[in-house]
């Protein structure tokens, strides 16, 4: 039987903000803060098979918020969110929904996905604050949009480009080509345009979409 012996956590920076092993007989699982659902879930079913984590020890709360520094709460989440993708397996872009530049996002996405591959929810409304905290995040954070899968969720830049490679063409070749760009580089640029959108696009008393 797999046992669980060891978890390690290293705080690399602000921008990639950490990457964690969980060492497993034969299993090797890396985990950042695009796919902590993916974490969650693997201890989940380690819990299953009869394999208890102490998620407090393992995880603990650490210096500050964020994924894999939150405990058992988080992993209920992940469980209690399931609902989510039981009859739709699509992804949800949880999204700014009084951002008129957010809003304009999401337009300019359904525009785009002929295929109608993406879901939407407000980051403000109870379902969208439910999956935030299903991605490791807390549930009045509205900084950035969250691309959230049935196994993984994406934040920031991260995000962009995953929802370009679900929408029409040229789009997801151009998330390929930007996947060449360093990540603290885009997430730098997207920082600086999501933490002024107010100022520079205004925002609406109430969700549009």
């Amino acid at each position: 039987m797999l046992q669980l012996f060891q978890l390690r956590v290293m705080d690399i920076s602000y921008w990639i903000a950490m990457v964690g092993t969980i060492r497993c007989q034969e299993m090797f699982i890396i985990y950042d803060e695009c796919n902590f659902v993916t974490l969650c879930i693997s201890l989940a079913r380690y819990e299953k098979k009869g394999i208890h984590c102490n998620y407090e020890k393992l995880l603990g709360p650490g210096p500050g918020p964020g994924p894999g520094r939150v405990g058992s709460q988080s992993m209920e989440w992940v469980e209690a969110t399931s609902s989510f993708f039981q009859q739709d397996s699509r992804p949800i872009m949880l999204f700014d929904g009084v951002c008129n530049l957010c809003n304009g996002g999401v337009k300019f996405v359904r525009e785009n996905d002929r295929n109608r591959s993406i879901r939407f929810e407000p980051l403000q409304s109870e379902a969208g604050k439910k999956l935030l905290q299903r991605s490791g995040r807390a549930p009045d954070d509205i900084s950035s949009v969250v691309l959230v899968e049935k196994d993984r969720s994406y934040i920031k830049s991260e995000a962009v480009l995953k929802i370009m490679e679900y929408i029409d063409l040229p789009f997801p070749q151009l998330a390929l080509f930007l996947q060449f760009v360093p990540l603290f580089l885009r997430d730098f640029l997207y920082d600086n345009v999501a933490n002024n959108r107010y100022t520079f696009f205004g925002r609406s008393e109430s969700c549009e979409i």
